[in-house]
């Protein structure tokens, strides 16, 4: 069963307002047993746009849906010319502060697990283990006919020699590596199939309008029921597949903790949200708390 996609969420008046108090976080931090859910806010002080902040890129990109990924040849055209050019910068991003924070909670043992909306590998890269990537990774492609899996360079080396000399200019870039691109700049550009059977390659990622894994869904639900507390960490909550675990969260009377800088749907049924830049907020909890922080710098 395939979700219909959600795209914007309207606050109402009765939300909560955010602070600036982060007591509560380095209190829950402290205690131990956190598990970290985290939307694309957490990567826009990596250069990564996220899709509903101020300047999201939802404001000027409508991302692509399974459903015209697969019924149309044209749309995948499309999709994997803009992601082609998207790649080149979306693949040199670096982890910023707040991933280094993460990171270093986990390695003190203050984290029962880290969940990720995002499809960037940051976490990971910043020394993160045990990411359950919610919607894939971008570094990854799948083929929907023989279901062989291939590493995303791979591809971009195959895209690259079928499209010598395709350099357009793009008006920006999106969360999920789509670079903005006119129909005119896409033109001719040549997509290849699965280097195994033939078949229609997709990236490893689940697309609005998809179904995360029932596996995948059921074992990020068994994080939250042997988490001590739900950390949300730059996440509008907009779309079900992450706003579930904070339902689910506050059901079983564990406390939410949401730090993001606007609203999120997840606002009412938590504790505190923290209305703070995420990589300045994480890494001033892990000062308090005494927890050495990685000082690689990020890319902007």
């Amino acid at each position: 069963m395939r979700m219909r996609p959600t795209l914007s969420w309207t606050p109402g008046e009765d939300l909560p307002p955010g602070t600036t108090d982060l007591r509560p976080v380095a209190d829950a931090l402290s205690a131990g047993g956190v598990l970290v859910l985290s939307g694309a806010g957490l990567s826009t002080e990596s250069g990564i746009p996220d899709y509903r902040g101020e300047g999201g890129s939802l404001s000027r990109h409508t991302p692509m849906t399974y459903q015209d990924f697969t019924a149309s040849a044209q749309a995948r055209r499309r999709y994997w010319a803009r992601s082609h050019l998207g790649w080149r910068t979306f693949g040199r991003a670096l982890p910023n502060a707040g991933h280094r924070a993460v990171a270093a909670f986990g390695r003190h043992g203050l984290l029962s697990g880290v969940i990720t909306q995002n499809v960037d590998g940051l976490h990971q890269a910043s020394g993160s283990e045990g990411v359950v990537e919610l919607h894939g990774g971008l570094d990854r492609v799948v083929c929907l006919s023989c279901g062989t899996y291939s590493p995303r360079r791979e591809l971009a080396r195959r895209l690259q020699e079928a499209n010598e000399g395709f350099q357009p200019v793009a008006a920006g870039m999106n969360p999920d590596g789509d670079a903005d691109l006119t129909d005119e700049q896409v033109g001719g550009f040549r997509v290849v199939p699965c280097a195994n059977c033939g078949g229609v390659l997709k990236p490893d990622v689940v697309f609005f309008g998809e179904a995360v894994p029932p596996p995948r869904v059921e074992h990020c639900r068994e994080l939250v029921r042997d988490a001590a507390s739900l950390l949300v960490l730059g996440s509008s909550l907009t779309v079900m597949s992450g706003l579930r675990f904070v339902r689910q969260a506050v059901q079983a009377g564990k406390p939410v903790l949401i730090v993001n800088r606007d609203p999120t749907r997840g606002d009412q049924h938590a504790l505190t949200r923290v209305a703070l830049p995420l990589g300045a907020a994480l890494t001033t909890v892990a000062g308090r708390l005494g927890v050495p922080v990685d000082g690689r710098t990020a890319t902007s």
